[in-house]
């Protein structure tokens, strides 16, 4: 999508928006090439007009590849498919962050199955790492469908599967609610090697009660969350790493920032960093998820590759828009233990 940004502003009372790219699984395939030099393609699909064609131009300043994007026939009013526009502001203070989307009829919303060559995707051109979510397969019905021909597709090609729970209560309510997201998202997860989501993803997207766990850190890392974890792995064996991270709201500009991941058996956690200062919040749960994909792919060690995850998260929200601005060299600094002093 195309975020607007109203700065320091409000949205409702904004006279100027700078404008961004965005978007859950984007955001994830850009931190991989910008920061961690990876490279990644984007699969989806813009009308082609003005504003798909910025989205492209900032997309080709991600360095990420655009051969799968889907290029769609503008009508001239966007009645039957558009480009998603996302008004967000940064919040400050006691003022939370505040999302407005508006993503009705997009081009990518209409995506179905049989739109994707995956076999040349997975098989001819050998990608080795397929990162999806909960956002895009509630879309619509066809996205679920087409996430799910994705996964199928990634398994019988031996490429690796991740997913990011990613619950929007506001996307689900009017095609079935929680009930309906669960029975999606159940579906999804068989196919799934990596799944990601927080405390909420994971109770209203797959169905599991926590005892006990409110927004504090303290209690994110209770013996009951990690059973809830424990009984996700029992239910999905497909499963080889659960992660998440572990968000304190103390302000919309003071948050306590952590990240847990459990592979083989174990729990792993990563550095606390307690009232981490944030510029702008939208996108650290992705710059997590490249953080940590990144760190299973080049080190294969659940313990490095969450550190790298909650460092780059953490990095990526003292910087404006939703995608990571940093570098692999700052992320590896800050994993060591490195200062804020001034680098020069």
């Amino acid at each position: 999508m195309l975020r607007l940004d109203p700065g320091e502003g409000r949205t409702r009372t904004a006279r100027g928006f700078t404008a961004w790219e965005g978007g859950g699984e984007y955001n994830v395939t850009r931190g991989l090439r910008r920061c961690f030099g990876l490279k990644t393609a984007v699969v989806t699909a813009l009308a082609d007009n003005e504003i798909g064609r910025l989205l492209e131009d900032f997309i080709f300043q991600g360095g990420v590849d655009t051969d799968y994007i889907n290029w769609v026939d503008y009508d001239g009013i966007g009645r039957s498919t558009r480009n998603g526009l996302n008004f967000t502001e940064r919040g400050f203070g006691i003022r939370g962050a505040k999302g407005v989307p508006d993503r009705g009829n997009t081009a990518s919303s209409k995506m179905k199955p049989g739109d994707v060559d995956w076999k040349t995707l997975f098989e001819k051109e050998g990608a080795r790492w397929l990162h999806t979510g909960g956002i895009y397969a509630a879309l619509s019905e066809t996205t679920a469908d087409l996430v799910i021909e994705a996964a199928k597709a990634a398994k019988n090609a031996g490429t690796i599967v991740s997913y990011d729970l990613n619950y929007r209560p506001s996307l689900w309510k009017d095609i079935g609610g929680i009930e309906k997201a669960q029975e999606v998202n159940r579906e999804i997860a068989q196919y799934v090697d990596v799944m990601i989501g927080n405390e909420e993803d994971f109770t209203a997207s797959l169905g599991y009660e926590i005892e006990g766990v409110d927004e504090s850190l303290s209690n994110l890392e209770t013996d009951s969350f990690k059973t809830m974890i424990n009984h996700a792995v029992a239910d999905f064996p497909n499963f080889k790493v659960v992660a998440t991270t572990l968000r304190s709201v103390i302000t919309a500009t003071i948050n306590d920032w952590g990240a847990i991941c459990w592979a083989g058996g174990k729990f792993h956690e990563a550095t606390h960093r307690s009232e981490l200062e944030i510029l702008d919040r939208v996108g650290g749960g992705d710059s997590f998820a490249s953080g940590l994909i990144y760190g299973l792919l080049t080190t294969g060690n659940a313990s490095q590759a969450v550190e790298y995850g909650a460092a780059h998260g953490a990095l990526a929200m003292t910087t404006s828009g939703d995608t990571s601005m940093v570098t692999l060299a700052e992320v590896e600094k800050l994993i060591r233990g490195g200062s804020a002093r001034v680098d020069r």
